[in-house]
């Protein structure tokens, strides 16, 4: 039998009921799709807790998937299944945390329990962290800790430089925040390059275009800024803030500028010296970005930056730990920052 295609066509846009019905069939089969794939996560194997054996070392390697570790931990015997592994691994966002280099991990156990020793520094032999926000020279006394003398850590530093895309000779804010396992024979060409390679593995996907047009370098002298500043909740607003004052420019009058162009760390408040001194990075004395990053940013901050959320703000303060709002008034502010200062006082802070 032949079917007329034109005929069937207008018979489809003529019709209602034809039409209702395609829908139909497509959101039934859609519908079972996920309802089996979902089944299949649901219904993976997985060792129950207590029933773990002895201790073995898996070694993970620069770059590998969720589902790579997966299959590795399954030949192991570490789980009883790679998708149960990769059930975990998908719904933690630590999982991207996860160092490359030797573990000792127990057999026989639960998934979601091999990714918490995974993630266990006392479970990773030659480990170096780097953390959060943490600036080059903090990065360096941990890379010098480790074995590393100082005069070869300049040279690799040196000899090191950012993707290309950067336009950067200075490594500071693409080390980035992780584990680090090495053996003790690596050099510091072999370390810096481990770091610089988590960050283009952790930032790969991302789309550089922002709304201003800022460099792919500029988004990240203001992604260092959003880590330092905010916590993963406000990050969002942070970058708004920045950006508005750009836009009106006004001055940033960052505290965290005027530390990192002081050396120092620790400390919240400034004095009225500090925000005078005669250096690029104090946001106070001058307008715009600063010359480069102020530390290592994560993935959520590098988002933040490219992508602000919208609003009007031009102020923000931390009142208390946990507690950053956000205003477009002054005066606002100006109330906000002395019930800071009332907290600090009273040790909050400490």
């Amino acid at each position: 039998m032949r079917f007329n295609t034109a005929t069937l066509k207008h018979s489809f846009e003529r019709s209602p009921l034809l039409r209702l019905l395609a829908a139909g069939i497509v959101i039934i089969f859609i519908t079972l799709l996920l309802r089996e794939a979902n089944s299949g996560a649901q219904s993976a194997p997985d060792y129950e807790v207590g029933s773990a054996g002895q201790e073995v070392i898996v070694e993970i390697l620069s770059g590998e998937s969720g589902s790579q570790i997966g299959r590795k931990l399954e030949s192991l015997s570490i789980v009883k299944s790679s998708a149960a592994f990769f059930r975990v691994a998908v719904a933690d966002s630590r999982s991207q945390r996860i160092a490359p280099g030797e573990h000792r991990i127990e057999t026989g156990i639960p998934a979601r329990v091999a990714l918490e020793q995974l993630l266990d520094p006392s479970r990773i032999p030659n480990l170096i962290v780097v953390k959060d926000g943490q600036r080059l020279s903090e990065i360096s006394e941990s890379i010098i800790n480790f074995g590393i003398s100082k005069v070869e850590l300049e040279k690799s530093i040196r000899n090191v430089f950012p993707p290309e895309m950067f336009k950067s000779k200075n490594i500071e804010g693409f080390l980035y925040p992780a584990q680090y396992s090495f053996n003790k024979s690596v050099d510091g060409d072999e370390i810096l390059s481990a770091m610089l390679n988590r960050f283009v593995s952790a930032t790969k996907d991302i789309n550089w275009s922002n709304e201003r047009d800022f460099t792919p370098f500029e988004i990240m002298v203001i992604a260092s800024l959003v880590q330092t500043e905010g916590t993963p909740d406000v990050f969002g607003k942070v970058s708004r803030v920045i950006y508005n004052r750009l836009e009106k420019r006004m001055p940033l009058q960052f505290d965290s500028t005027v530390h990192y162009a002081l050396e120092r760390r620790g400390e919240i408040r400034v004095s009225q010296v500090d925000t005078k001194v005669k250096n690029r990075y104090n946001t106070f004395v001058y307008p715009g970005l600063p010359p480069g990053p102020i530390g290592s940013p994560t993935k959520p901050a590098i988002d933040a930056a490219l992508n602000p959320e919208a609003g009007n703000w031009l102020y923000f303060v931390t009142v208390k730990p946990f507690d950053t709002r956000f205003t477009n008034s002054y005066d606002q502010f100006l109330e906000w920052k002395s019930e800071y200062k009332r907290n600090f006082k009273a040790g909050l802070f400490e």
